[in-house]
């Protein structure tokens, strides 16, 4: 039971910094000027994109603004505090 809870720890603590890439890469739209040639940049595009390219099929930017990450966002904050309470049962249960 305890393995579990660890695994399950991972994956949010992993979820956790798969958000702040994203914010990282929502941030950087408010920058034009930015080259994103930058091998970093691409990295961070070739990670965070195709996760946000599923929600832009589904919200359609208006007038310019794309709202897609909120979606994103929101699921994989769901997600986190999902697995989250599931590693506490877990634990709590290994610790009983």
């Amino acid at each position: 039971m305890e393995t579990i809870a660890i695994i399950l720890d991972v994956l949010a603590k992993t979820i956790g910094i798969y958000l702040f890439l994203l914010f990282i890469r929502v941030m950087l739209t408010w920058f034009p000027n930015i080259d994103m040639s930058n091998p970093i940049l691409l990295n961070l595009s070739a990670i965070t994109d195709p996760y946000l390219n599923f929600f832009r099929g589904i919200i359609p930017p208006l007038g310019g603004l794309d709202l897609s990450p909120i979606l994103g966002f929101i699921l994989l904050n769901v997600l986190q505090d999902l697995i989250s309470r599931a590693e506490m049962q877990f634990f709590f249960a290994a610790a009983s």
